[in-house]
């Protein structure tokens, strides 16, 4: 497969309708919004051109992608500030700013972009042949590379396992480590190839690539993408206003649990009994309050499913700071789809009201991405 040129890609942001209906329901036409994964912009887009008043932070750890954004959103200018960096260090950084008022609706899309995919040359896709980079950030330190050429065996098979949920991660890490003994795997086509020959031959011919997981799996351990989400979520809710809305897409289980973990904590509504429950690293004004915005997440229409088909696995969860004194109730109800996410929702004064055709999606979760090769 050759690589791809970014003006050949086209960018579709997933859920647009909901994250719209979401900020329309603010009722804030001067708010101040964070997206803490800016990518091509497309989200930021479609607020900053329809909403004429509010002001934008775009966020994200890739310089180009930066780039790309800032001349898509070229127009915008006046009211847009682009910051390049990891969104939990930059979270950091306002939150202890004196400089910026408190922003009203706190966005994440952390699905990775075709442009990563297909247009980084930093070996993300298992399809292309490309140094094994898989940094989001010249800032990270560790590659893909030093991952897989220098961990040990036991620690390679581990990764693979909890990030990628990889079942023969064991016989993978095996192939690594003795293909490694030959020559330095530095490119993505080889790696995606010793993984497959690590696995059964009826693994090989599955919908999915064999390699799909074991890329994941170090994506995830290079860019610490776990412990960000962890981290920015915490913070993104102490930073909201009063009133205000912390948004978050998720693809695959790891991420949506880190989220839901998050919310239902802040909300009140997690259980005591459980281990990553009582580990989660929320922290904040022991005076503020908040509610969840469904208490199941959202997902996809079967129209945008059919549309982008990337949007499959993805499931938008919501939290909102109460406003001093007031009481939380639940701001959506509607139908559950398969294993608990909601098909029909509801948002009030929104498009996505009780009347609205939200249509369908299956919601079944999913320990890898399979949106992208």
């Amino acid at each position: 497969m050759e690589r791809q040129s970014a003006e050949n890609l086209v960018h579709t942001p997933v859920m647009l309708d909901e994250v719209l209906a979401l900020f329309r329901s603010l009722d804030r036409p001067e708010a101040t919004v964070i997206d803490c994964t800016l990518g091509a912009g497309g989200h930021a887009e479609a607020l900053l051109s329809q909403y004429h008043s509010i002001k934008y932070i775009g966020i994200d750890a890739d310089p180009e992608a930066c780039g790309r954004a800032g001349e898509r959103l070229s127009p915008y200018g006046d009211r847009l500030q682009i910051l390049q960096g990891y969104f939990d260090d930059q979270l950091a950084t306002l939150s202890a700013s004196s400089m910026i008022k408190q922003p009203d609706f706190i966005l994440f899309d952390l699905g990775v972009s075709k442009f990563d995919f297909f247009d980084s040359g930093r070996g993300f896709s298992f399809s292309l042949s490309e140094p094994l980079d898989m940094r989001f950030s010249p800032e990270a330190e560790e590659t893909a590379a030093d991952i897989v050429n220098c961990y040990d065996e036991k620690d390679l098979a581990d990764i693979i396992y909890e990030f990628g949920g990889e079942r023969y991660s064991r016989r993978i890490a095996k192939a690594i480590v003795e293909a490694r003994k030959i020559a330095p795997i530095r490119d993505s086509a080889k790696l995606a190839a010793i993984v497959a020959s690590a696995v059964p031959p009826d693994y090989r011919r599955s919908r999915l690539h064999p390699a799909t997981k074991t890329f994941q799996a170090l994506r995830i351990k290079v860019n610490n993408e776990l412990g960000r989400d962890a981290r920015g979520l915490a913070l993104a809710a102490s930073l909201v206003a009063p009133g205000g809305i912390v948004a978050v897409i998720s693809f695959h289980s790891l991420e949506d649990g880190i989220a839901k973990r998050c919310f239902r904590e802040l909300a009140g509504t997690a259980g005591t009994n459980s281990a990553a429950d009582a580990a989660s690293p929320v922290d904040t004004n022991a005076s503020d309050k908040f509610e969840l915005v469904f208490k199941k997440p959202l997902v996809p229409t079967e129209t945008e499913i059919a549309a982008n088909p990337a949007s499959r696995s993805a499931k938008l969860r919501a939290l909102r700071k109460l406003l001093p004194g007031a009481v939380g109730v639940d701001s959506l109800v509607g139908n559950r789809g398969r294993r608990g996410a909601r098909r029909r929702h509801e948002i009030p004064g929104s498009a996505l009201a009780s009347g609205a055709n939200a249509g369908g999606a299956n919601a079944g979760e999913t320990k890898a991405e399979e949106a992208m090769p």
